[in-house]
């Protein structure tokens, strides 16, 4: 990785990092976001499975504001938010994703001594896109979950054009919860833009067409989004899930209030 100081008006090659390292103040590892490759890994597809939920809303906070196809802030219910996005095809009657449930096991040759045992994902039977990934520790036990709801970010690319829309990473080993919330707007590039915008003058410099658009903010811890289903039951040979007795009661303290709870018999957060 490479980045642009304009302090020093230097590209400067970045620091390697360690794969299994956690993001500053994020529950996610480097390798969660832009590592592993499919061919570091042994695949098998242990079954098939309908995910109904993965980013769940907290009876504290019932809306999102996004960015719609026009850059603009749009306010929806927590409620119309879909797994797959509005336009998906594949819904099943009661408003499931069918998934194919795969297991990736890492390959010695490729990633010696990887810090997770194995990986599962539950990918959609239609864009392949995954909205479920767990990773389980060297004595095979459930240690971390991401869980996502997707949208059709580009309509033109058809099944290929779906991307993050909510993103949910629970570091079950410590209990700690991180998030991002993403907005795409599709840009269509003339030769003209293209020998502009992807120059390395323009792109070391790190500037933006226009401004990046958010506007998701918590007024109290307790908005934050619940902690992801376990899904306890699915694949049990496959899956060990064994959490210490002040996670579990959190767990059911969640469920229970309908917002996080941070400390176990009390239900303010």
């Amino acid at each position: 990785m490479f980045a642009y100081s304009p302090s020093l008006r230097r590209i400067r090659r970045q620091p390697q990092p360690r794969r299994e390292d956690r993001l500053p103040n994020s529950a996610a590892t480097f390798d969660n976001l832009i590592g592993r490759d499919a061919w570091e890994f042994s695949w098998r597809i242990l079954g098939t499975d309908v995910l109904y939920q993965t980013v769940r809303f907290p009876k504290t906070r019932q809306t999102a504001v996004l960015t719609d196809e026009k850059g603009q802030y749009v306010e929806v219910d927590a409620k119309d938010l879909s797994l797959m996005g509005k336009e998906y095809p594949l819904y099943t009657t009661d408003g499931g994703v069918k998934c194919y449930v795969l297991e990736a096991i890492p390959k010695p040759e490729w990633l010696r001594d990887y810090y997770a045992h194995k990986l599962i994902y539950w990918v959609d039977q239609h864009a392949f896109f995954p909205l479920r990934v767990e990773e389980y520790d060297q004595q095979g036990n459930l240690s971390f979950v991401n869980t996502r709801i997707a949208s059709l970010a580009n309509p033109a690319l058809q099944e290929h054009g779906y991307a993050v829309q909510f993103d949910l990473w629970w570091d079950v080993s410590i209990d700690f919860l991180s998030a991002s919330t993403h907005g795409f707007v599709p840009q269509t590039w003339t030769e003209e833009d293209k020998k502009i915008f992807f120059s390395s003058g323009f792109m070391r410099r790190e500037w933006f067409l226009a401004p990046p658009k958010g506007l998701m903010s918590l007024n109290s811890p307790d908005e934050f989004y619940l902690r992801p289903p376990l899904e306890e039951g699915k694949f049990p040979d496959s899956r060990s899930i064994n959490l210490s007795p002040e996670v579990r009661a959190l767990i059911e303290a969640q469920e229970r209030e309908g917002k996080l709870v941070f400390e176990e018999g009390r239900g303010d957060g």
